[in-house]
């Protein structure tokens, strides 16, 4: 095809063999070499902008953030919430006495309940304390009367309230050990920065009470989510500080010199606070996903910058200039690093396919980071490595040490290169069965901070009171009758029935929940009166909706939840009652978790599809595609096998880990590819000559730059959060398997292809 003509150049820039694997971004560096003064002045335009952004960094610490626009299921959670109101934002205060029947002690928490009902931060609350019953005159008294003088009255009223009042079940110890204390939030109050100062009040106000005999641990999605918060916010900073000091230790025993360390690290701190101050300016704060992007730059950034400055490195040595080994390491290193940059950015993006703002933003953040960081990597760089030079830097002596496995690696490919890659080849079909076998799971506490104060209090009020984490259903009314009419109420009192069936007698409130007050004659309105605020949770102002709560245990599987769920739903249908809605933030997370978690499973899929595409259109060769796949399949169906087999499943962050981190394995597949085929077509080196040469120039590049990757995220496993902790985990394991993959199995598969590979790229030698 004609190259002079449009077609002919778009043809030869697609599939001609003098465009880069790059697909030209490398153009960027040689930019930068043209014109460093312009460039320089780009970068530090872009430093100054980045920092001025970061003291506005800031973690969102709402777990609906991630879950937001995921399906039918977050909707019907927003019309529940839009219509009633839910204890989702409730706080949740475990009142523990050893003395609670003594009248002293039951009117200080009574005097903390009212403490806390005025406060600013709150609307509302329930308890023993503030819920009134019908009087005989059509009044409301004190559901607990005032000025009991006897322990014995104290414990006969507790008593009687436990057995009467179908709330109460949910609020008082059988054992009159303690009282659960619900309040409700003032969402004006509580907006932006307003949820970390209300906890802080109460935390305040609450401590005037404690005492010898009274102990109060708050508890509830709002305290969850702060501790989250500030296990996010600590994570950060640790990974931060020790992902760059591990990182410069591995670059100074690699490079054997102080210096050479410095300019490995200098790297990734300014990719760092590129990247950083670009997620603050467009997305105004961080969330428990995002905030993972800047220690996944840190890594890759630390790895990149090695590879170059390896590279840079040997050509000095070999004898060139110093200044023009840094053009040369541009000319020959970026447009690898241009296609790396491309697979790292195609696993993130690829994950946008799947709903959900909190995945949306993690794409879209980590999308952004890896072009941000190959932008560091091609102005930043060359220009530092130019003005050390000019400083006086002397290239170091190598490290032997860091190279130790390449010639057991290369003893491997050229004596077992065979059976080695029939083993690689029938272990990773295997793997196969146990990917397509690995079942989504969701376990809330997995979400929360270790150690937890709030969640073992959450686990004290479920052995006491049996749970307070509620589900609701939504029913239909048809007379639309504000203190609920007849037919109406028979049928909540149906469906409060079926969810009393799963859930336990006295676990379930309602309109029909109070029995008692209208057997002793009371009319639904004066009992609708006594509840108070509390109306609204249970039927709409006109009278179409109701709702029926109950309240399961704070820790339940995911799976019993479904079934749950489930079996609630199908006792309605055959209840024959149309249009009831069963929900909850519990329901909601584990069932947009399981759509996510699949969703998530298929991009995986394509990521790896394309790209191995991508590699193999870059090198214009199916057969580098072909030699890619299995070094870089077996990681990630290694690590999902490994899931599988320990029960963990798939979970939110497991995919993601498995997605970025093949995209980074991928990294090194593509330098070691890159220049094997820059040996043969520019050096002249035979098939076997350059498979060796290849290992002996950039396999030590390739140790350092996994165990680099691999320190910097091993820190991530040491995370308060277990999802961050597992998220971690993967990573180090998915990128161990790579390093096998890199190192023994792709050697050895292009050895034993032989004839196969001998074309490679085009080149008959």
């Amino acid at each position: 095809m004609n190259k002079d003509t449009l077609l002919g150049r778009i043809w030869n820039w697609s599939f001609g063999h003098d465009r880069s694997i790059g697909f030209g971004l490398e153009t960027i560096g040689h930019t930068t070499l043209r014109w460093p003064r312009i460039v320089a002045a780009l970068v530090l335009l872009m430093t100054v902008f980045s920092v001025t952004q970061i003291p506005r960094a800031s973690v969102d610490g709402d777990m609906l953030r991630v879950f937001a626009h995921s399906g039918e299921e977050y909707t019907a959670y927003e019309h529940l919430a839009d219509t009633f109101g839910t204890f989702e934002n409730d706080i949740y205060l475990l009142v523990s006495s050893p003395d609670l029947t003594n009248p002293e002690t039951i009117e200080t928490i009574r005097a903390m309940a009212l403490d806390l009902s005025n406060s600013d931060y709150i609307t509302g609350t329930m308890s023993a304390f503030t819920l009134r019953v019908p009087g005989p005159d059509g009044t409301t008294l004190p559901a607990v009367p005032e000025g009991m003088q006897t322990k014995e009255e104290v414990s006969k009223a507790l008593t009687d309230l436990y057995n009467n009042d179908p709330m109460m079940k949910n609020l008082i110890n059988p054992d009159l050990s303690g009282v659960v204390i619900i309040v409700f939030p003032n969402p004006e109050m509580t907006r932006g920065g307003g949820t970390r100062a209300m906890i802080a009040d109460l935390r305040s106000l609450v401590d005037d009470y404690k005492s010898d005999t009274v102990q109060v641990e708050l508890t509830g999605p709002p305290i969850w989510t702060s501790e989250m918060l500030n296990a996010a916010v600590d994570d950060q900073i640790t990974f931060t500080i020790y992902g760059f000091v591990l990182g410069a230790l591995i670059a100074l025993f690699t490079l054997r010199s102080f210096w050479g360390a410095i300019l490995v690290a200098a790297t990734p701190f300014v990719a760092v606070v590129w990247v950083m101050g670009t997620i603050i300016a467009l997305f105004g704060s961080f969330s428990f996903l995002t905030i993972i992007v800047t220690t996944i730059v840190l890594v890759i950034a630390f790895a990149e910058s090695l590879f170059f400055i390896f590279n840079w490195l040997a050509y000095w040595r070999e004898g060139m200039d110093p200044y023009k080994a840094v053009d040369e390491t541009v000319r020959v290193v970026g447009p690898a690093s241009g296609l790396t940059m491309l697979t790292t950015l195609v696993s993130f993006a690829s994950l946008s396919l799947t709903a959900g703002q909190g995945i949306q933003e993690f794409s879209w953040a980590g999308t952004i980071a890896s072009l941000t960081n190959f932008i560091c990597l091609m102005t930043f760089l060359p220009l530092m490595l130019k003005l050390a030079v000019r400083l006086g830097f002397k290239a170091p002596k190598p490290s032997y040490a860091i190279t130790a496995p390449i010639p057991l690696a290369w003893f491997v490919a050229s004596k077992l290169g065979r059976p080695l890659s029939a083993v690689a080849i029938v272990l990773t079909g295997l793997l196969l069965v146990p990917y397509a076998l690995i079942q989504p799971r969701f376990s809330f506490e997995d979400f929360m901070a270790k150690n937890s104060t709030a969640l073992t209090a959450a686990e004290e009020i479920d052995a006491g009171v049996g749970g307070v984490a509620p589900l609701y259903v939504n029913v239909p009314l048809d007379q639309g009758i504000a203190d609920v009419g007849d037919q109406d109420f028979e049928k909540v009192k149906k469906v409060h029935q079926i969810v009393e069936k799963y859930l336990g007698v006295n676990k379930v409130i309602s309109a029909a929940a109070f029995t008692h007050y209208a057997e002793s004659g009371f009319t639904r309105e004066q009992i609708f009166n006594a509840v108070g605020d509390l109306r609204g949770r249970f039927v709409t102002p006109d009278g179409t909706r109701a709702l029926v709560t109950g309240f399961m245990p704070t820790i339940i599987s995911s799976e019993e939840l479904v079934r749950l769920k489930e079996g609630i739903e199908a006792d309605i249908k055959a209840a024959g009652i149309d249009g009831a809605e069963v929900g909850g933030f519990r329901v909601m997370t584990t069932y947009a978790t399981d759509q996510i978690v699949r969703g998530l499973q298929l991009d995986l899929t394509l990521s790896v599809i394309v790209n191995l595409f991508l590699i193999g259109w870059a090198f214009r060769s199916l057969r580098v595609a072909v030699a890619a796949a299995i070094p870089n399949l077996f990681p990630v169906l290694g690590t999902e096998a490994w899931l599988y087999f320990s029960g963990s499943g798939l979970q939110l962050t497991t995919v993601l880990a498995l997605t970025i981190a093949f995209g980074i394995a991928v990294d090194d597949t593509t330098h070691f590819l890159s220049h094997y085929l820059h040996s043969r077509r520019e050096e002249g080196r035979s098939h076997m000559d350059a498979i060796h040469h290849t290992m002996e120039r950039i396999g030590g590049a390739i140790i350092a730059a996994t165990l680099i990757l691999c320190s910097g995220m091993a820190i991530v496993m040491f995370s308060a959060l277990p999802q961050v902790a597992l998220f971690g985990t993967l990573f180090v394991i998915t990128l161990g398997f790579a390093l096998i993959g890199d190192v023994f199995i792709l050697p050895a598969l292009l050895v034993a292809g032989g004839r196969f590979f001998h074309p490679l790229g085009g080149v008959k030698k």
